[in-house]
């Protein structure tokens, strides 16, 4: 995961967290060479044992990320182009990230630069950061956008953001349950620090299996869910309940000390 001159991401490593700065001026747009490239370093994110939570931001003072490079789209490029392992942006179609992801938003955050910081966990955001589904207007779909918006928050607000294309505020994206925080921009990347720490701190092996278990049961039904979790049918879920950590929990509890996870 080291950076080339070239390479759009800067990787730091901070314990157990990956910090990931992307920085392709001037807008952060994705284009498939950025997007594959997004792809292999979440990838490898989730393959590292030693890393248990990653934060994505931006490099540019401006934007978060202008979403699907526009320029490559009007040489002919489709917009099912081959966007790598992660799909477009490296997480939204990444199989088996299971570990926490926390999305700081530093500013303009449109199109499928809006669905990347949808594709993470936690959002936080200062307090210049804006939103919108331009889409609209360049004639094609916010695909991504499209599904998750109208499971998150009121279908039409979802739908009013998807048809008009506006901007969205922050403040109006916290009122929706979108953010969890809003914080004056110096303030983002100790705020988002001080959050994967946290969560870094915590028991890998459940954070896994809360990340498996919405993800698989998104569609099904509410008791078939409950009785596949019980019955340990995800590997995630059936890996906690043999460990050491599970143990390791309770112990703690009934010794009244804080619990050493271990991730096994």
């Amino acid at each position: 995961m080291t950076p080339t001159s070239s390479d759009p991401l800067r990787l730091t490593r901070r314990g157990h967290v990956l910090e990931v700065i992307f920085d392709r001026p001037p807008a952060n747009a994705i284009d498939m060479a950025t997007s594959r490239r997004m792809g292999e370093c979440f990838a490898a994110f989730r393959d590292d044992p030693e890393l248990r939570v990653a934060v994505i931001s931006s490099g540019s003072p401006k934007f978060f990320s202008a979403g699907w490079d526009l320029k490559e789209a009007a040489q002919g490029a489709p917009p099912d182009s081959d966007y790598g392992i992660g799909g477009f942006g490296g997480l939204q179609q990444l199989p088996g990230l299971n570990k926490p992801v926390i999305a700081a938003v530093n500013g303009i955050a449109v199109g499928g630069g809006f669905e990347l910081a949808l594709s993470a966990d936690l959002i936080i955001a200062a307090e210049e950061a804006r939103f919108a589904l331009p889409e609209i207007r360049a004639g094609t779909l916010a695909d991504a956008a499209t599904i998750k918006l109208p499971r998150r928050i009121p279908h039409h607000v979802a739908m009013d953001l998807l048809l008009t294309g506006r901007w969205m505020d922050a403040d109006e994206a916290f009122r929706w349950g979108i953010l969890k925080a809003v914080v004056p921009a110096p303030d983002l990347m100790p705020k988002a620090r001080e959050l994967a720490e946290l969560l870094a701190s915590g028991p890998p092996l459940v954070y896994a299996a809360i990340k498996e278990v919405t993800r698989e049961t998104e569609t099904m039904g509410e008791m078939d869910a409950i009785t596949r979790v019980a019955n340990r049918q995800f590997p995630t879920v059936d890996r906690l309940y043999s460990s050491d950590d599970q143990l390791e929990g309770a112990r703690a509890f009934v010794d009244k000390r804080p619990p050493v996870w271990k991730g096994r």
